[in-house]
């Protein structure tokens, strides 16, 4: 019985390798890439270049090589980008997260509820689209993209084609960010007194989409933008199970429907462990190269999550989105940017 669980095991892990093997191959590639002079002198990172590749490779030739590399892929995808997020907590001090501290929570709850009223309001009204549709778009924008999107599914009772297209939404304007917001800050911020890297890391946080998303931008700025944009992020998606939960209780009474019977409420986890991860490294209680040891193997983890993140991302899938979520999409994104940036300003400038 023993050697029939243990052959099953095998066979179950043997279907994830193909696809783990893939994203272990644009990882080390463009680890490589990143340290190249053209590269760095670009402001493109490991990071950055395995989402691209991931993009050209996922476009190509992986339609192809999908049955097989499909699960590893998402498992890479989903479960390496969680984990690699939690070691990212080796790389921080609580101290650092404090620093963040009020200031990043206010700006997390005003940007989460203004994108989301926007999405709900411009989307149903203005462009008509239907409202559950709107409302995934809106979560995605608003919280932690496409994860928004599917934890917000089952809230919103929303059909798979209508998750389709707020996934591809979310992601084109995400992917976009990546490259923009480095752009803002070597070209923009320095117009802007007294804006300091950890400041713009806390607005990258706090406005762009997805948490691969966010440490590829911060990543091409500065390792304090970085760390402070990680932070942010987390802080805004450990806002996702509580606003799942008003969102559950605002259907219920709109709709007439029995609280009974509403869907349980997912909790991101990993957002908790990677604080606690963060308070835990605060103490030194590890040796300095194993803290490095752990870094190194992180910067594999988040360079898999975003190699996957690319090969993921589906051209046609985006096309099919349709017009007006399309550009409800934009709309938020220029508000999240732009928007965002005014509500950063405003709330370091009240709050110093």
């Amino acid at each position: 019985m023993a050697e029939l669980s243990v052959a099953r095991y095998q066979q179950d892990l043997k279907r994830f390798i193909p696809g783990l093997a893939l994203t272990a191959v644009i990882a080390f590639t463009t680890a490589w890439l990143g340290n190249q002079p053209v590269m760095s002198g670009l402001g493109l990172g490991a990071l950055t270049l395995a989402i691209i590749v991931g993009i050209v490779v996922g476009n190509t030739f992986y339609p192809a090589l999908h049955p097989q590399c499909d699960e590893g892929v998402q498992f890479a995808k989903q479960k390496l980008l969680r984990l690699g997020i939690i070691l990212y907590g080796f790389r921080l001090t609580f101290q650092q997260v404090m620093d963040v501290g009020l200031s990043g929570v206010i700006i997390d709850v005003l940007m989460l509820s203004s994108t989301f009223i926007f999405a709900s309001v411009i989307g149903s009204r203005l462009l008509g689209i239907d409202r559950k549709t709107a409302w995934l778009i809106g979560a995605g924008s608003s919280i932690c993209g496409a994860a928004a999107v599917l934890a917000a599914a089952p809230v919103v009772k929303a059909e798979p084609a209508k998750v389709a297209v707020a996934v591809a939404t979310v992601v084109i304007f995400g992917t976009l960010g990546i490259f923009l917001y480095p752009l803002i800050w070597h070209e923009f911020a320095q117009y802007i007194p007294g804006i300091s890297l950890t400041q713009f890391g806390i607005y990258t946080g706090s406005t762009m989409h997805e948490v691969a998303q966010v440490v590829a931008a911060g990543h091409a700025v500065s390792p304090e933008t970085e760390n402070a944009a990680v932070i942010a992020k987390m802080l805004r998606v450990m806002m996702l199970a509580p606003f799942l939960l008003l969102l559950s209780v605002f259907i219920s009474r709109d709709s007439g429907e029995s609280r009974t019977a509403k869907q349980p409420i997912i909790f991101p986890w990993f957002a908790l462990i990677f604080i606690l991860v963060a308070l835990f490294n605060s103490f030194h209680f590890l040796p300095a190269p194993m803290v490095a040891g752990i870094n190194t193997l992180d910067n594999v983890l988040l360079a898999m999550a975003m190699a996957a993140l690319g090969l993921s991302t589906s051209a046609r899938q985006l096309i099919n989105a349709g017009a007006r979520p399309f550009m409800l999409g934009l709309i938020l994104f220029v508000w999240l940017v732009l928007g965002g940036g005014a509500i950063n300003l405003l709330v370091h400038q009240f709050m110093s």
